[in-house]
C-alpha cells in the first residue's frame, strides 16, 4: 500500500507561506523520524560556523542522504521543524527561503514550523531540520 498524502489550508485559516496547515496521512505503511539534521560533514566538523547558508546548505544533503537511506523524497515528508538560532526575523525568513528552494524544498509544504532558538546542541551551530516521513512502499 502506497501512502496518500493530502495537505490542507481550511478556508477559516490564514494562508500560509509555503506550508499547509494539516497533513493528512492514509496509509497501513511505515513511519520514519529523521533526528535533527546538523550543518556537520561526514568526518563530523561543522561547516560555516558564522554562516546559516551555508550551514543550510549543509543540512539539505544530510537529509537528502537521511532519505535516500529509508528510500523516500522530500515529497514524502508528513512533518518538519526547523531550529535556527537568532531572534532576527530577518535570519529566520533568510533560513525559510533557502531552505524552501532548496532541492529539500517539498518537504516544507506539509505541516512545518521555524523557531528561533537561543541554542543548537553543536558549537557554532546556527541550524537543525527534524523530519517526520511518511514512507513509500
Amino acid at each position: 500500500m502506497t501512502a496518500e498524502i493530502t495537505r490542507i489550508n481550511p478556508e477559516q485559516l490564514h494562508e500560509p507561506p509555503g506550508y499547509h496547515h494539516i497533513t493528512v496521512v492514509e496509509a497501513g505503511g511505515r513511519t520514519a523520524y529523521l533526528a535533527g539534521q546538523c550543518p556537520l560533514d561526514r568526518d563530523g566538523s561543522l561547516v560555516g560556523p558564522d554562516s546559516v547558508e551555508v550551514q543550510i546548505d549543509q543540512v539539505v544533503l544530510n537529509a537528502l542522504a537521511a532519505l535516500e537511506a529509508v528510500h523516500a523524497r522530500p515529497r514524502h515528508v508528513v512533518r518538519s521543524v526547523i531550529y535556527v538560532r537568532s531572534e532576527d526575523r530577518e535570519v529566520l525568513s533568510l533560513a525559510w527561503r533557502r531552505l524552501t528552494a532548496s532541492a529539500l524544498g517539498p518537504a516544507f509544504t506539509s505541516a512545518s514550523t521555524l523557531l528561533g532558538v537561543a541554542q543548537l546542541g553543536f558549537p557554532g551551530q546556527l541550524v537543525e531540520v527534524d523530519l517526520t516521513v511518511a514512507l513509500p512502499d
